[in-house]
């Protein structure tokens, strides 16, 4: 057993043979609940990656043992009594990106957050207890200062995720990130097909550019994550997508259900089911890349996140519950992110448990 947490209240073991976190103390009660249900991924479902000295069951969450994940653990203890904390907050750091795709929502405005606000807002969230940044938009791989913004991140609090098309990636950039301390990155990719993934971005040759930036970023020793969002008339296209993941060898196959904008691409139960399925039967099975399915981790395990475990800060320093919710709560530059999360919390909109995605239920065409 090693001691992985060590609090008057409580005490989290962790048995690195059996794969098994085990709580003691005044409050375990509070925090054991949330650690059967990793317990449960650890034994039931393969790893991501398996270190000498720890182990990444999913790249969306810290490394166990680790810094962050102890600080994740602590704030499972928080929202045993109500007390939610914004586990993760995604940070959109620019508009600048390579690519044209008809979905982007913030290609048409203007300015973006400057280096010392976006350092104050990732010192602002690690107070809250924030124990995963993510940096998105437009492509962050753009932004100058990148390098230092993932350096900001105490790695002791959190671990840093970074999204990008991957048209900007070097072998240069790739080593770069690596040493400035990204944990993961996460790189989308449409189809097998480069055709329609390139016309989704927009952009000729976007798709062999993506693959291209896996294939570096896994030579530079990150952890990579092939991502894809998909929708009630592609489902089948989507799993297929699987093959590829693990011809490159990503750590992690990550599906996101897409907002819907007619009827044909709304998710049925049966592709839910489909989807779980696919996720189960995968995650059981040795070898090839792990897959992580909002499906399964917002619906069946932790319910919607929006505005319990997740806070996400726009490009011009909007703060909205999830990336996917249009109404703004607040702004950085003119509240603390603490007041900001204060209000979300005592909006009432989010106390309810939701397996399903609200900003879904408010996209569905009439």
């Amino acid at each position: 057993m090693t001691p992985l947490l060590k609090t008057a209240a409580l005490t989290v073991d962790y048995d690195q043979d059996r794969r098994m976190l085990q709580a003691r103390g005044a409050i375990s009660v509070l925090v054991q609940p949330a650690l059967n249900k990793i317990n449960q991924r650890l034994t039931e479902e393969k790893p991501a990656l398996v270190r000498e000295n720890d182990i990444v069951a999913s790249t969306w969450l810290p490394p166990v043992p680790s810094g962050p994940f102890k600080r994740l653990v602590l704030s499972e203890a928080k929202i045993a009594i109500g007390r939610f904390v914004p586990q993760t907050v995604s940070i959109e750091v620019t508009r600048a990106c390579g690519c044209r795709c008809d979905h982007c929502l913030i290609k048409e405005g203007e300015g973006e957050l400057d280096t010392e606000e976006i350092k104050r807002v990732v010192d602002e969230a690690l107070e809250l207890g924030a124990s995963i940044i993510t940096f998105t938009e437009g492509d962050p791989l753009l932004r100058d200062d990148i390098l230092d913004l993932i350096r900001h991140v105490d790695p002791e609090r959190a671990v840093v995720n970074l999204f990008t098309p991957g048209l900007e990636m070097t072998p240069e950039r790739a080593k770069e990130l690596k040493d400035a301390g990204l944990y993961n990155i996460l790189i989308g990719v449409y189809s097998r097909d480069p055709s329609v993934h390139d016309r989704i971005r927009g952009v000729e040759g976007a798709h062999q550019k993506a693959i291209a930036a896996i294939k570096m970023a896994l030579e530079a020793g990150l952890l990579v994550t092939m991502s894809t969002h998909v929708k009630g008339d592609g489902v089948s296209e989507t799993l297929d997508l699987y093959d590829l993941a693990a011809e490159l060898g990503v750590h992690e196959f990550s599906i996101w259900e897409g907002i819907p904008t007619s009827p044909a691409e709304e998710l049925t139960t049966i592709d839910r089911e489909t989807i779980l399925r696919f996720y189960k039967r995968v995650n059981r099975t040795p070898g090839g890349p792990r897959v992580f399915a909002s499906t399964y981790f917002e619906g069946q395990m932790l319910g919607c996140m929006a505005g319990r475990r997740w806070l996400h800060i726009g490009v011009d320093g909007g703060v909205r519950p999830c990336p996917y919710l249009d109404e703004v709560v607040g702004d950085v530059r003119e509240r603390p992110l603490k007041e900001i999360w204060k209000a979300v919390r005592a909006s009432g909109e989010f106390e309810m448990l939701r397996s399903d995605c609200p900003a879904q239920s408010r996209a569905r065409p009439l």
